[in-house]
């Protein structure tokens, strides 16, 4: 619950690292399934991308990871920016998605499941996700936070920026998780 680091928890705990990990990871599996599985009102979607870093093959829920853009960490691990879709209603019920391609078909999958038909999706100027939205057949307010106002009356997306800047600060504590245990850590969060 504090975020500290396996070697500090061991410590703390008095057990070994190893035990410590295995803890850690039994807790964590639980906490994938602790998001909202319905959305509803007015819903805000942005894209963010965690670092994560990859150890053996490329997970099963995405492409190899050189499409994703890699880099060295200090310690010369690599590191894989992996995108995920933070969707968060006004009442402050939210999930996330790791997402493996960023484009109609995936966010449609993604999203269909847990909005609400009448639901107002938010978004910033992302063509992949008004098109999921015209499949799905939300309404959608896009709102382009570059070239515009960041709010037109009551769309905006500020709230999932929000929660999405308290993500990649929060994560930022772990430098980097392993690409098999993001799914966990996003549960966590």
């Amino acid at each position: 619950s504090q975020g500290l680091s396996i070697h500090a928890a061991a410590n703390t705990l008095d057990v070994a690292p190893s035990r410590a990990f295995r803890w850690r990871h039994r807790f964590l599996a639980l906490a994938q399934d602790a998001k909202a599985g319905s959305l509803t009102g007015i819903v805000e979607a942005d894209e963010t991308f965690c670092p994560a870093l990859q150890q053996g093959p490329a997970p099963h829920w995405g492409p190899a990871p050189s499409a994703w853009g890699q880099v060295l960490d200090a310690r010369h691990r690599r590191t894989t920016m992996c995108p995920v879709l933070v969707v968060r209603d006004r009442s402050g019920a939210s999930t996330d998605f790791i997402l493996g391609r960023r484009d109609k078909a995936q966010l449609t999958a993604v999203l269909a499941p847990v909005l609400a038909p009448d639901v107002v999706l938010c978004t910033d100027g992302s063509s992949a996700l008004a098109a999921a939205a015209r499949h799905i057949g939300l309404t959608h307010q896009a709102l382009n936070m570059s070239s515009g106002p960041r709010t037109r009356g009551p769309w905006h997306i500020q709230n999932v920026n929000a929660h999405r800047g308290r993500l990649k600060e929060w994560m930022r504590r772990f430098h980097g998780v392993a690409t098999s245990y993001l799914a966990s850590y996003l549960g966590w969060f």
